[in-house]
This record gives structure tokens, C-alpha cells and sequence, in this order.
């Protein structure tokens, strides 16, 4: 996500400038058309222009409330993760009855699922935008700790080789890492060293993380569905490509009075127009994938981070890692 006050006009343009390129030409052509040809039926009524831009808007309005809430139940989910773990420590730390390694193994393969289920939302799917040679670009300016570091080298700090391999061997990491914790609490339980109501109350915490888990891969897993997403990207493209043969013939009517050469200011107000409807498109379409990296993405490296801090302080660790910070005001 961004952490600054706003995005800089500056890295908006900087992200939309191939948009602008295409904007601009396609002002261009119809008024270059109408100057030096003398084509002067090349105009479009405004009503007609009118009716698209009206439900290209109307398209754009319900695609942006429908990411903005695809958006925010992530993070609703994520806050939920943060609650669920600092319960899980807790409950570990004062129901267990046995040292302090057998807690720590219960913390740290915790920490493992938690590490397993941020790269398994981090990895592309066919529907997402990271590939967009704009989001790419601008992805430079940051870099996504899951693709930067192999989950193997996380998870080797957290878990057992035994259990490495065992985990690395699954295609869903987070499900079986929380499987192996309820065999662990089992023979805690057949050993007498929790009790039966502990053991089904820490059985009842794991349940939620898996619930926690479920609702983060359906978001993860269920695109803005396609249908509505073609349909505003086709309604936009085909407002941008007609709005300049509407303001091409409001600029004609000046012409009389200001000269023939005023007709070029056809292009900008036709490109600045563009540019505002498309944008918010953009938006909407960088906001439909809360966990694919971009920088608009609820910063899950860090709640993960702070999730890990939090248990270790538990544990009364001195080695605690620092928080994830902004890189470049994108907090991932």
C-alpha cells in the first residue's frame, strides 16, 4: 500500500504516460485529418458521446466500489490473522505444560504458516495486472520480499528438516503447516501435558486460522469477475477513441472567431478528458487483487512481520527482527 500522504502527480503521469502516448494520437488523427484535409464531417453529436460517457461512468462507479471492498475485506481478513496470533501465543505460552523449546516449536511453526500462506498470495495468477509493462516499471521503485527471498530459506528458520521437507513436499503449505501444529497438540494431550479443555480450545484457534486462511484464497483465488471487467475496459476505450470528433466539432465553431489553428486545442482537452475517465479505470484495476504485489496491496509482508515481532517479544527473544518499512512510500 502507500504509506505517504498521496501519490505525486508526477508517479501517476509516470504510470499512465504510454495511456497519455495513446490519448494524444488518437486526438490527433481526427484533427489532423480535419486542418490540413479540410475533412470537416468528421464530428460526432454530443449526445451520442454523452450516452457512452454516461455509462462508462456508471461502469467505472461500480467496479471501483466492488475492488474497493475486495480490497478492504483483505485487510479485514489480515487484521484478523494479526488478532488470532497474538491469541495463539498467548494461549500457547500459559496452557502448555512443558518447556520452553516444545512452546517455541508451537510459536515457530506458527510463524511458518503464516510465512507459507503470504508466498502462496503472492503467487501470479492468470487475471492479474503485475505483468502490465506500466505496473512493472513501476514496481522497480520497490521490491516484494516473496520474490526476492525462496520460501525454503524462510521456512528453514521456523521448522524442523523433518518437517521442511515434509511441507515443501504439499502444494497448499499453509494447510498442512497447521495441520502438523493439531498433531502436535494431540500428543501433547495423550502425554498429559495439556489439558482436554486447552487442547479443544487451541484446537477451536486453529479451525480459525484455517478460516482466516480460506478467506484470503478465495479473494486470492476468485477474480473482479470478467465479464464486468471486459465490459468497462471495452466501454472506456470506446468513449477515448470518440471523444475527439465531440470536441472537434465544439472547437470548429471557434475557429470563425480565433483562427483555423485553434483547432488544435482539440488535442489536449480531448487527451486531458481521456486521460481522467481512464485513470479511474486504472484505479479500479490495480485495486482487484489485494495480495498480487502491486502497490496498492494490503502490505501483508508487514503484518506478517509485525505478527513475528509480536510472538517473539512473547517468547522474550532478544533477536527480534526490525519491521518491514516503506520503500519508496509502498508498503508491501
Amino acid at each position: 500500500m502507500h504509506a505517504g500522504r498521496r501519490f505525486q502527480l508526477s508517479e501517476v503521469i509516470y504510470w499512465t504516460r504510454r495511456d497519455i502516448y495513446y490519448f494524444a494520437i488518437v486526438a490527433f488523427i481526427p484533427t489532423a485529418l480535419y486542418y490540413f484535409l479540410d475533412i470537416r464531417w468528421l464530428v460526432i453529436p454530443w449526445v451520442a458521446i454523452a450516452l457512452v460517457g454516461t455509462a462508462a461512468a456508471f461502469v467505472v462507479g461500480f467496479k471501483n466500489t466492488q475492488t474497493y471492498n475486495r480490497l478492504w475485506e483483505a485487510r479485514q481478513i489480515w487484521g484478523g490473522i494479526i488478532n488470532s496470533s497474538r491469541a495463539w501465543g498467548i494461549l500457547v505460552k500459559d496452557t502448555v505444560k512443558a518447556d520452553k523449546e516444545e512452546i517455541q516449536t508451537l510459536v515457530y511453526r506458527h510463524l511458518a504458516w503464516l510465512t507459507a500462506l503470504r508466498y502462496q498470495m503472492r503467487e501470479p495468477r492468470v487475471w492479474e495486472n503485475m505483468l502490465l509493462k506500466s505496473n512493472l516499471e513501476y514496481a522497480r521503485i520497490y521490491k516484494i520480499p516473496e520474490r526476492e527471498i525462496p520460501l525454503e530459506e524462510e521456512l528453514k528458520k521456523l521448522l524442523s528438516k523433518e518437517e521442511l521437507t515434509y511441507i515443501l513436499s504439499k502444494k497448499n503449505r499453509a494447510t498442512h503447516a497447521i495441520s502438523l501444529q493439531s498433531k502436535h497438540l494431540r500428543e501433547l494431550k495423550e502425554s498429559g501435558r495439556i489439558s482436554e479443555f486447552d487442547f479443544i480450545e487451541l484446537e477451536k484457534m486453529l479451525v480459525l486460522l484455517y478460516d482466516h486462511q480460506g478467506k484470503s484464497e478465495r479473494i486470492k483465488n476468485f477474480p473482479y469477475p470478467r465479464q464486468f471487467a471486459t465490459i468497462n475496459q471495452m466501454f472506456i476505450r470506446l468513449f477515448v477513441a470518440i471523444l475527439p470528433f465531440g470536441i472537434l466539432q465544439e472547437f470548429s465553431k471557434l475557429t470563425k472567431d480565433l483562427g483555423e489553428e485553434f483547432i488544435w486545442f482539440t488535442v489536449p482537452c480531448s487527451l486531458v478528458v481521456g486521460w481522467v475517465f481512464y485513470l479511474m479505470e486504472r484505479i479500479g484495476e490495480s485495486t482487484e487483487n489485494p495480495f498480487e504485489g502491486g502497490a496498492n496491496d494490503v502490505p501483508i509482508s508487514n503484518i506478517s512481520r509485525t505478527i513475528e515481532i509480536d510472538l517473539r517479544e512473547m517468547l522474550d527473544e532478544e533477536d527480534i527482527p526490525f519491521p518491514v518499512v516503506a520503500q519508496n512510500n509502498i508498503l508491501l
